[in-house]
């Protein structure tokens, strides 16, 4: 069995169930629609930096989750992943940020052969600069699942507090289509 399986599978069912204690990043909530999106760098699962700048000109889907290599975590890469083309086609990137560590984004990319960049954030400065809220379990913390869509001119376009994981990465795609 895979080393780690049964801590995976605890924090994926405590998730899952809400039976986390969640706090808020800042008591603003999150940044709002037509707010300058904040500039950010960390590092990706290829060992390099990625800054928001780098995608001016592009919409970003900037999604904040949970945990690698966990069931919701999981689904919602792969459909991602299957509508990459379609990302691409609206001039779209998708940028996935968590608290893992970018060895933790090396296995699960390998793994899954996700094409698009996991940032670890293990310090929570892209998540705090998001006022993405932190769920805590003992002694692990969680990002909430939270996307923020930001426009080609670097503003907040959208937020989301996911709770539709199977229709998420349609709902945004609407969404870049309807600002067309």
């Amino acid at each position: 069995m895979r080393k780690g399986w049964f801590a995976a599978v605890v924090v994926a069912g405590l998730i899952a169930t809400g039976s986390l204690a969640i706090r808020a990043r800042a008591a603003e909530g999150f940044l709002p629609v037509g707010s300058k999106a904040p500039e950010f760098s960390a590092i990706s699962q290829e060992d390099k930096a990625v800054h928001l700048s780098d995608y001016k000109g592009k919409w970003v889907v900037l999604y904040f989750y949970p945990k690698d290599q966990t069931t919701g975590c999981t689904l919602e890469a792969h459909n991602f992943q299957r509508d990459m083309k379609k990302y691409e086609a609206a001039k779209a990137v998708v940028l996935g940020v968590s608290l893992d560590t970018v060895e933790s984004h090396k296995t699960w990319c390998s793994k899954d052969t996700f094409s698009f960049k996991l940032l670890a954030d293990p310090e929570h400065k892209v998540i705090d600069a998001y006022n993405v809220p932190i769920a805590e379990r003992g002694t692990m913390k969680f990002a909430a699942r939270t996307t923020y869509l930001i426009d080609p001119k670097g503003n907040v376009a959208k937020v989301w507090e996911v709770k539709d994981i199977p229709n998420h990465s349609d709902e945004i795609l609407a969404t870049i289509a309807s600002h067309k």
